[in-house]
C-alpha cells in the first residue's frame, strides 16, 4: 500500500463531480463536519434518525459558524454551500460521498452501515468518522466494500490541518481520490495509515487523557498544570485535558472501551475520573463543564 503512513496533499477528484457531501448524524462531529463542507461551497444532506436533532443542526450550524471561523490562513468560498435536512436515509442516495458520524459504537455503526449499502448507489464512497472502530468489518457488510474508508476527522472540522485517513485492504483508488478532492476543498492535508482499532492518533491520545485524568485523582496536579506542562515541554496545542473537553467526555469512554475490547483493558480501562465526570453529565465543552467551565454553547 503505496500511501500508507505517507503525508498526501489532495490530488484526487474534483469534489465538484460528486454532487451533494452526505453526512449521517447531527452530532457534534458531524454538524462541526456540515459546517466546514457548507463554508468550503460544498452542498451537504444531513440525516438523522432524532428529529430533534434534525430541528437544531441549522441552528447549531450558525453556531459553529461563529465559533470555528475559515480564518487560520484558510479562505472560504465565495458562496456557501446549501444545506438540506432528512430524516430519511434513502434521501442520501445521490450523494457521491457520505461521511458516516454515528456514536463510538461498533453495532451501532454496523446497523447504520448495513441500511446504507441498502440505499446507496454502488459508486458512493463511504467514509468512516470513527474515533476506533476498525473500518474493514463494516466494509465488508455490504455489496461494495471497495468503496469503503475511514476518515478521522479533528473538531472543530474547519480550522483542522489534517486528517487520518484509514485504507483497508478492499478501498479502491477512486474511493481515495473522492475522499481527497473534498479534503483539497476543505484545505486538508491527509495521512493514509493501516486499519487497525484507534489507529494512530487515539491508540496514543486516549491512553495520554485516561493517564492525565488518573492523576488528579492522585492529587498530582491540576487540570491547568497538566495542560501547560504538555503545551510548554511538548509543544501541543492545547493539551490532552482540555483536547478531552472539546471531543467529550462520552466519545472518550466510548472509544476507551472500543481499545479496551480489541488491545486488552491494561492500557484502555477509564479511569474513575473520566467514568465519575460520565456520570454526572460532565461531557466537556457541549454541557458546559468538564475538565474546565464553558460559558458559550461550543456545540
Amino acid at each position: 500500500m503505496a500511501e500508507t503512513a505517507a503525508v498526501v496533499q489532495a490530488q484526487g477528484t474534483d469534489p465538484g463531480d460528486v454532487g451533494p457531501v452526505g453526512v449521517v448524524g447531527a452530532g457534534v462531529m458531524g454538524v462541526s463536519l456540515v459546517h466546514a463542507l457548507l463554508a468550503a461551497g460544498l452542498d451537504v444532506v444531513l440525516h438523522d434518525r432524532d428529529p430533534g436533532a434534525l430541528d437544531a443542526a441549522p441552528g447549531r450550524v450558525r453556531s459553529a459558524r461563529r465559533v470555528a471561523r475559515l480564518s487560520r490562513g484558510r479562505a472560504g468560498a465565495e458562496q456557501e454551500g446549501a444545506l438540506r435536512v432528512v430524516g430519511d436515509l434513502a434521501e442520501l442516495a445521490g450523494c457521491g460521498l457520505v461521511v458516516e458520524n454515528v456514536t463510538e459504537d461498533e453495532q451501532v455503526k454496523e446497523q447504520v452501515h448495513r441500511d446504507l449499502d441498502r440505499v446507496l448507489d454502488g459508486r458512493t464512497v463511504v467514509a468512516v468518522n470513527t474515533s476506533a472502530v476498525p473500518i474493514t468489518p463494516l466494509a465488508v457488510l455490504g455489496a461494495h466494500p471497495d468503496r469503503v474508508l475511514g476518515a478521522h476527522f479533528m473538531n472543530p472540522v474547519a480550522t483542522s490541518q489534517m486528517v487520518e485517513v484509514v485504507r483497508t485492504a478492499h478501498t479502491s483508488d477512486r474511493a481515495l481520490g473522492v475522499l481527497t478532492g473534498v479534503l483539497d476543498r476543505l484545505g486538508i492535508a491527509m495521512t493514509v495509515v493501516e486499519d487497525v482499532p484507534g489507529f494512530v492518533i487515539n491508540r496514543c491520545l486516549m491512553m495520554f487523557v485516561n493517564e492525565a485524568a488518573a492523576l488528579l485523582d492522585d492529587g498530582v496536579a491540576t487540570p491547568a498544570q497538566v495542560d501547560r506542562l504538555f503545551r510548554g515541554c511538548l509543544g501541543h496545542r492545547t493539551g490532552p485535558l482540555r483536547t478531552a473537553d472539546v471531543i467529550g467526555i462520552d466519545t472518550i469512554v466510548d472509544t476507551l472501551h472500543v481499545l479496551a475490547a480489541h488491545h486488552g483493558p491494561e492500557r484502555f480501562t477509564p479511569s474513575r475520573r473520566l467514568v465519575a465526570m460520565l456520570e454526572a453529565g460532565e461531557l466537556g465543552r457541549k454541557s458546559g463543564k468538564g475538565f474546565y467551565h464553558y460559558e458559550e454553547d461550543w456545540t
